[in-house]
């Protein structure tokens, strides 16, 4: 069952949070980071994410900006363990406007079989050097991993707002505009009560695979320095339709020939040609096709677009999820591949220069609690929770108060 426990916040001030906060690191390039450094001094990317310009110790240098921001007053610390509330308001993309309400809490950083925390997809290889030597540097969690809740009753515990309110808005990339609001919970009733709850039942990570990671080993490296190391923070919210916006991740491929492609997509497809884009932007409308036919589809280059009509006999004792049988298509070819959640890009990467993408269907809310109750992992970007959770507003030191 999972633990999640109050601690000692960092937190702006609420006139401060809406320049303090930024988008997570692992949704930014370079460019986009000095962005937002641009737009204030003590935006948090100054302190997140390590840029060249940083010089040759940038860990150092970072977590010695993160010490000057406590300081100088710009992140202070609550007096008391707390749990806070982020709610997240935003329209979708089929134009419904939603609210997601999570608890944001020092969640137990577990190994093993029945640890409590699970996860559902299997990562992509990525070096976690960067993340693992910030957070040694700096001390503190930075960014949250983002869990659900696969008990009932989160939501209903979290429906009387708290204290210290702090409010912002962000764009995000995939929900447009987002009105960001943390509402501290101080009571020691109200947090003993929301730590019932998930105590119930175990939490399965939506997002953060690698943060999480990274938290399993600080935990096995750093504990006896880093008391905190046995909790990272995170996000929970309920495991809901009405909670969650789920997304595909694209497909874009290279290394093989469209021809190459082609042939084996057809030995578990029957591709169907379908109207031709020319040009990437087009491919917005694909997404809604796809769900409406109930299939994905191939982008070529030139425009080309076919649809991919599943052979069902070839997937015997596979996966019905997109990701799971493109791989098993393509165990056999040699070929690498990239994952894109914007549909315009992955065209665009196809007519452009390279031999293919396939737009995909998106994960139900079914499987993911399926996957979840089973153990079973999906194949590595196979959901795009949104919003994101930006980076800035609540901090947690390693220091274990």
């Amino acid at each position: 069952m999972a633990d999640l426990v109050p601690f000692r916040a960092l937190r702006p001030s609420a006139d401060r949070v809406g320049s303090m906060i930024a988008p997570p690191y692992d949704v930014m390039g370079p460019s986009e980071v000095r962005r937002w450094r641009e737009t204030d001094p003590t935006n948090i990317t100054h302190v997140d994410v390590a840029l060249p310009e940083d010089g040759d110790a940038p860990y150092v240098e970072l977590a010695g900006r993160l010490r000057n921001m406590i300081g100088t007053g710009v992140l202070r610390r609550d007096e008391r363990p707390t749990l806070t509330i982020h709610r997240m308001s935003f329209t979708n993309a089929l134009g419904a406007h939603r609210t997601i309400s999570g608890v944001v809490g020092a969640l137990e950083v577990t190994h093993g079989e029945g640890a409590g925390v699970l996860a559902h997809e299997r990562t992509t290889p990525k070096a976690s050097t960067d993340r693992f030597d910030l957070t040694i540097a700096t001390e503190t969690n930075l960014s949250p991993v983002w869990g659900l809740a696969l008990g009932a009753g989160l939501t209903e515990l979290l429906g009387d707002p708290g204290v210290d309110t702090m409010v912002a808005q962000m764009d995000d990339s995939a929900a447009g505009p987002v009105a960001h609001r943390w509402e501290v919970i101080d009571q020691p009733s109200r947090i003993a009560a929301i730590r019932d709850v998930i105590a119930r039942d175990d939490v399965l990570i939506a997002d953060g695979h690698h943060r999480y990671g990274v938290a399993q080993r600080v935990l096995s490296d750093h504990v006896d320095r880093l008391p905190g190391a046995t909790h990272t923070l995170a996000f929970i919210s309920d495991l809901t339709e009405e909670q969650l916006s789920v997304a595909a991740i694209h497909r874009v491929y290279d290394g093989v020939s469209t021809e190459r492609l082609r042939e084996a997509l057809s030995v578990g497809y029957q591709l169907e040609m379908g109207d031709p884009i020319e040009s990437a932007a087009a491919a917005v409308s694909l997404p809604s096709i796809i769900a409406e036919r109930d299939q994905p589809c191939l982008i070529t280059p030139g425009g080309t677009v076919e649809w991919l009509e599943s052979r069902s006999e070839v997937f015997d004792g596979v996966r019905d999820l997109d990701g799971a049988r493109l791989e098993y298509l393509l165990r056999e070819v040699a070929h690498e591949v990239d994952y894109v959640h914007d549909p315009v890009e992955a065209a665009e990467l196809a007519l452009s220069r390279r031999p293919g993408a396939v737009l995909i269907r998106p994960v139900g809310i079914a499987e993911i609690t399926r996957t979840g109750r089973t153990g079973e992992l999906m194949p590595p970007k196979s959901t795009f929770f949104s919003p994101k959770l930006p980076t800035g507003a609540v901090l947690r030191p390693l220091d274990g108060r």
